[in-house]
């Protein structure tokens, strides 16, 4: 082989390597934006059903993949494809936080549009029904009063079109619609659907009992 045929092959070779690395990229970046997600539990909002370190995916089709460019909170185009369902009261659900966009959020949906909320000294009410939650934790006995925080006493108010209710597992602990009001649909990103994997960082050792326990 001449010395212009092996710098031809080398050329060649790169060309093949860069087309497969760019199909392979775009390839992650789809499933990632389109299909589903891993995401990393950051705080303690939404305990004992999630726990910081935990490591869930979550189901980007269900409520309708997603094309979303930009850069930070600066959105250069966003387009999103019909989904299987809108969501519904108990999803646990990744969001775009509306006060910082940069930012994801998760909490569980309590209602949807057209329910009426309210909250009487840490008890949940839907459409004037007291909900049963088993799911939910109170780390706090002090009762707030309305005129001072909305954590405790809130509502009743009616959710509007296009917006769902969102609420922490861990009431006394949860910066979510009682404080930013109710999330528009369009910045719902997933579902959380399966814990992969956990890791306590005090103890610098794996949850074994966490992992692949489901979500509800």
């Amino acid at each position: 082989m001449s010395a212009k045929q092996k710098k031809d092959s080398k050329k060649s070779d790169l060309r093949d390597w860069i087309r497969s690395l760019t199909i392979g990229i775009l390839a992650v970046l789809i499933f990632r934006g389109m299909v589903a997600q891993a995401y990393q539990i950051p705080s303690g909002s939404m305990e004992e059903t999630l726990l910081v370190g935990d490591y869930i995916y979550i189901n980007k089709m269900l409520y309708g993949p997603e094309i979303d460019l930009g850069v930070g909170s600066h959105h250069i185009f966003h387009h999103r494809f019909p989904g299987f369902r809108k969501p519904r009261p108990g999803d646990i659900i990744v969001f775009r936080y509306p006060v910082d966009l940069r930012k994801d959020f998760i909490k569980r949906c309590v209602a949807v549009e057209g329910q009426t909320v309210a909250i009487r000294n840490k008890v949940l009410y839907v459409d004037g029904k007291k909900q049963d939650e088993p799911y939910v934790i109170h780390e706090d006995d002090r009762v707030i009063a309305r005129d001072l925080s909305p954590r405790d006493n809130f509502g009743p108010i009616t959710v509007p079109k296009g917006k769902i209710f969102m609420m922490g597992d861990n009431r006394d602990n949860s910066l979510d619609s009682r404080f930013w009001g109710p999330l528009p649909v369009d910045l719902v990103k997933g579902k959380a659907i399966f814990r992969y994997f956990s890791w306590d960082g005090d103890k610098n050792w794996p949850r074994f009992g966490q992992i692949l326990r489901p979500l509800r």
